[in-house]
């Protein structure tokens, strides 16, 4: 069993930045796809940011050009970076390991991000 520990969430005014983080509790033997999604209240969870094994990235419109996805040096570690943030940025933010064989995905427990206008 892996366990996705999220941090970093927080309460921001419109404008600011915040950094989330996404650290595996034990290793996974090759470095696999990950990614950010949130769920704002009363709407769907929805894709911000995935990075491929090999480092390929993919943003939803909404965030192009604002939010940056990395991986860390920690096998399995990764950041999302978000500048210039909205108030339509307020979220659960929730981090995402995909993996080839079952149980296929491992979610992590959500960060609360909070943008004020």
């Amino acid at each position: 069993q892996v366990q996705l520990v999220e941090s970093g969430g927080g309460l921001v005014q419109a404008g600011e930045s915040l950094r989330l983080s996404c650290v595996a509790s034990r290793g996974i033997l090759s470095v696999v796809p990950m990614g950010w999604y949130r769920q704002a209240p009363g709407k769907q969870r929805e894709l911000v940011a995935t990075i491929s094994s090999g480092g390929v990235t993919n943003y939803a419109d909404s965030v192009k050009g604002r939010f940056t996805i990395s991986r860390g040096n920690a096998k399995n570690t990764v950041y999302l970076q978000m500048n210039s943030l909205k108030p339509e940025d307020t979220a659960v933010y929730y981090c995402k390991m995909t993996l080839s064989t079952w149980p296929y995905a491992y979610w992590g427990q959500g960060t609360q991000v909070t943008v004020s206008s």
